[in-house]
């Protein structure tokens, strides 16, 4: 029987990734709409790129996607700290620590991109 288990890549100096039920899995289809959603904006900008539209008409949509993609990330990290931050904090306080430093790593992230 073959290991069908998605593995998530662990970056050097960081714990595995959560492995049980992740903070966003009640929001689930609402996430993968938006992000079905912003899909299908992006192709819209690579069209209206193909199709030589005026410059200002193709930031506007890369602003919007900008925009739209920010949610997301806004609604995983109260997510994020809602769940696994929370059940980490629970179950010992070095775990706690542990996601704490996590989520400022990944809220830097998205504060430099």
């Amino acid at each position: 029987m073959s290991d069908t288990t998605t593995q998530h890549p662990v970056e050097p100096g960081h714990a595995p990734a959560h492995t049980g039920p992740h903070g966003y899995a009640s929001d689930k289809e609402a996430y993968l709409k938006r992000m079905r959603r912003i899909e299908g904006q992006v192709r819209g900008i690579a069209r209206m790129i193909d199709e030589d539209v005026y410059c200002i008409d193709i930031l506007t949509q890369v602003s919007a996607v900008t925009k739209a993609l920010q949610a997301v990330s806004i609604g995983l990290v109260e997510d994020h700290l809602g769940h696994c931050v929370v059940d980490a904090a629970r179950s010992s306080e070095a775990e706690g620590a542990a996601k704490v430093r996590e989520a400022s790593e990944a809220i830097a992230r998205l504060v430099r991109s």
